[in-house]
């Protein structure tokens, strides 16, 4: 220019590229990364799709019979429902927000029909079929039914009962009255009573007709025969409600010393056993005692009293010799006033006699005792404590723990307490037995506990969360390993052109030119030479800008 100041070549401002401008300039290999990372993007965005929309499984049905499963597999398929198979193909799983709406449906086409069959049975009678048959189809379904009720029981597991229906004829003499025996199979631990029992041999017997109650046999799935005549188990030892007292005795009695001495000695630091030793004999006596009155004071009641009076005498008999004279009355008696001979008087009567008798009986009350003693069963004879009781756990200044056995007066003192909270009583033979041992805990029992990767609930959270973090894990790959690297490339800026940077040059002295961002060391050392040969040669720089700005080739 004719100033002598000359400008630098400047680069043209150009506005970002478009999208498709920068992939078109990617390179061969980078445009095949994008697709494949954009291609395995999209698949793992519709495989978290596809997972979600299925939800959570929950039970159809459990133990089912493999006739009953297939039944259910069969409609399940019919009706374009997705289902699952778990413990072994125990279990039907079907999704959670179906599992109401598939029962109801499978109900109406009378799924799952079970094991046994009942009163169902006789819907299906075909034509043309015998009298036999029907009989049999009327007795299958009356011991299905029967089965049903007794399984419904808390301690029944499953029942199988067989009845023995013989065919009437019209001779009265000659008909044969039913029978029925009854298998049981109970869960483990449980007992029938005998109540229960009872229970049972009456519904059979009440459901068939002319059934007595002694002809149904009810066996266990050991083969004991459990109903029966009272007289046949009284000697088979407790029954089980007299066991279950038994339990709940000895089960008070050991809450009672666990609830005293826990605070005590810590809740893990104890164990107790109690025995009790019940007598459940039965005994009645009578005896009366009679106490007669005692003492002249003595209060008396008479009962009855009697008095007999009786009197008699004889008349007096004639006597003297026959004749007028003994048979005229006799002359009063005349003293003589004279000494002078007294006549011979008449003949006079005998003497006449009497006797007399009196009886008196009097019958007091006599007092009278009646006792009538009966012994209370179920009363307790004796009773036997066993206690154990761990050291005593003691922390030094230093923070270090040692088990210390506990001193004689402190075993006095929880021996008073076991004593007085089962109500102790020497001459009844009751005892009791507390000692001081430390506790061991086995390594094998530590062994067995599972950690807390291995329990079930961890288990199923980690089966339910694996899918999604999969998928998580490949996007991630997928974005950084693939699409990462195509996009920086697409979003790099390009490079500037050669002397694109130059600074504004005059003759005398170098204008810097308007600050800028860093450029690359490269660009950088360019800029460097520029400058420099500006300095060194400012003729020629200034012919080489003029040049740049006329459009000319450069003058040297």
């Amino acid at each position: 220019m004719d100033n002598g100041i000359a400008l630098k070549n400047p680069t043209a401002v150009v506005g970002a590229d478009s999208f498709g401008a920068r992939m078109a300039a990617l390179p061969a290999k980078a445009k095949l990364t994008f697709g494949l990372g954009v291609a395995a993007l999209a698949g793992v965005v519709v495989a978290m799709t596809m997972w979600s929309s299925q939800g959570d499984y929950k039970v159809l049905y459990a133990n089912l019979s493999d006739k009953d499963g297939g039944a259910i597999i069969a409609q399940l398929s019919q009706m374009n429902v997705p289902y699952k198979h778990a413990d072994g193909g125990a279990a039907i799983l079907v999704p959670a927000a179906k599992v109401h709406d598939v029962r109801l449906k499978l109900a109406s086409a009378g799924l799952p029909k079970g094991s046994v069959v009942g009163f169902e049975l006789m819907d299906g009678a075909r034509f043309g079929q015998t009298q036999f048959q029907e009989r049999l189809t009327f007795q299958r379904g009356l011991e299905g039914e029967l089965t049903r009720s007794i399984t419904a029981l808390a301690a029944v597991q499953s029942a199988r009962v067989h009845l023995a229906l013989p065919n009437q004829n019209g001779f009265f003499r000659e008909q044969q009255k039913p029978s029925a025996s009854v298998l049981l199979t109970l869960h483990p631990g449980r007992t029938l009573e005998r109540a229960q029992i009872a229970g049972i041999v009456h519904l059979v017997s009440s459901s068939v007709p002319e059934m007595n109650p002694k002809a149904v046999s009810v066996l266990d799935q050991t083969g004991a025969l459990l109903s029966g005549p009272a007289e046949a188990n009284a000697g088979a030892g407790l029954d089980a409600q007299q066991l279950q007292y038994v339990n709940q005795i000895e089960s008070g009695y050991s809450k009672r010393i666990f609830d005293l001495l826990e605070p005590v000695v810590g809740r893990e630091n104890l164990r107790a056993t109690v025995t009790a030793d019940v007598d459940f004999s039965q005994s009645e006596a009578t005896s009366e005692e009679f106490k007669p009155n005692q003492g002249a004071n003595a209060s008396t009641t008479i009962r009855s009293q009697q008095t007999t009076e009786q009197s008699g005498g004889t008349p007096a008999q004639p006597s003297g010799i026959p004749g007028a004279a003994s048979n005229q009355p006799p002359v009063p008696a005349t003293a003589p006033l004279t000494g002078a001979a007294q006549p011979l008087h008449a003949a006079q009567g005998g003497a006449a006699t009497g006797n007399s008798r009196r009886d008196a009986v009097t019958n007091y009350e006599v007092d009278k005792t009646v006792r009538v003693t009966r012994n209370a069963t179920g009363t307790v004879k004796r009773l036997n404590a066993a206690v154990v009781v761990n050291n005593r756990s003691v922390t030094d200044a230093k923070g270090k723990t040692t088990q210390v056995p506990l001193t004689a007066d402190e075993m006095g003192k929880l021996t008073a307490l076991v004593q007085e909270s089962i109500g102790f009583n020497k001459e009844r033979g009751d005892s009791v037995k507390v000692i001081n041992a430390p506790f061991k805990v086995d390594p094998a029992a530590r062994g067995n506990e599972l950690p807390w990767w291995k329990q079930p609930e961890v288990v199923d959270m980690l089966r339910a969360a694996a899918v999604p973090a999969g998928l998580a894990l490949v996007a991630l790959i997928v974005f950084f390993g693939l699409l990462r690297p195509a996009l920086k490339a697409m979003l790099a800026k390009p490079a500037p052109a050669p002397g694109a940077n130059l600074d504004v040059v005059s003759d005398d002295e170098i204008v810097p030119a308007a600050p800028r961002m860093l450029e690359p060391p490269k660009v950088t050392e360019q800029l460097a030479g520029a400058r420099m040969l500006a300095k060194e040669n400012p003729a020629a720089v200034a012919s080489i800008v003029r040049g740049w700005v006329s459009g000319e080739g450069a003058t040297t």
